[in-house]
């Protein structure tokens, strides 16, 4: 028999692409403690944290805007699934996380889909998953942008929503202010 016959059977790691920008990242050197382009396999017990306390977090920004702990990411399998997901949990008392638009407060978390977008403050991460098989590890891998991940992906900003949860009709042949009984709204 052959080493290559008797060799371990190589299983597909799950990875989290994770491509960052920050407007002043080339002048501040926010990203600058993260190695680009390398995959890093981590076990997949691990709980991945980011934010600026190098003694907790695995991936720190040299910024006194974030956090100590911004955020986490934590892999876990679906009741009656092979498929490994991730969460991401808002681990700032100060700042909201952005996950699609959605509003994650201290705490809040929520199952990461396989494209997203996450932003906080000035900071932007558009997060892709590739499926792997094995369940004990899985890789990060960052890739720095030199542009808005905003606009070079056309991603819908956040739109504010009106106290009322809807938005009124204004016509826009008018743009002077009218005067109108409350009954007429």
């Amino acid at each position: 028999m052959s080493t290559f016959e008797d060799a371990d059977t190589e299983e597909t790691v799950t990875c989290l692409q994770i491509t960052v920008y920050h407007p002043g990242q080339q002048q501040s050197g926010v990203f600058q403690s993260m190695r680009f382009c390398n995959r890093e396999k981590l076990p997949s017990s691990e709980v991945v944290k980011f934010g600026r306390n190098s003694n907790i977090c695995h991936y720190t920004f040299q910024d006194k805007q974030v956090s100590r702990v911004q955020f986490s990411l934590q892999l876990f399998k679906k009741f009656d699934s092979s498929v490994l997901s991730f969460e991401i949990k808002n681990m700032s008392k100060k700042t909201s996380l952005l996950v699609d638009n959605k509003e994650l407060c201290y705490l809040n978390k929520i199952d990461l889909p396989y494209k997203c977008m996450v932003r906080f403050g000035e900071y932007q991460f558009l997060i892709e998953k590739e499926d792997g098989e094995s369940l004990e590890f899985f890789e990060i891998q960052f890739i720095l942008s030199p542009r808005s991940l905003l606009q070079e992906n056309n991603w819908p900003l956040q739109k504010p929503i009106p106290e009322y949860g809807g938005y009124p009709f204004f016509s826009t042949q008018n743009t002077s202010p009218t005067e109108m009984d409350e009954n007429e709204f």
